[in-house]
């Protein structure tokens, strides 16, 4: 698992806009993969579903403490 790699690439994404420009056009998570290999990041499709997950877990966290 290369989680490293994709929390590089979003620190990195953040501080330049080039790299930001480029990964805005992708318009699939296959087109996100297939950027981010490109410019250096060796991401894979399992990093992006634990990710997605997390994201979504933290969300309804959040949610749910927003309605007590």
């Amino acid at each position: 698992m290369s989680w490293s790699e994709l929390e590089r690439l979003v620190d990195d994404a953040e501080s330049d806009g080039a790299i930001r420009r480029g990964l805005r056009r992708c318009r699939s998570r296959r087109e996100f993969l297939l950027a981010s290999w490109r410019l250096g990041y060796r991401i894979h499709p399992s990093d992006l579903r634990m990710a997605w997950s997390l994201d979504l877990m933290e969300s309804g966290l959040s949610d749910r403490a927003g309605s007590r």
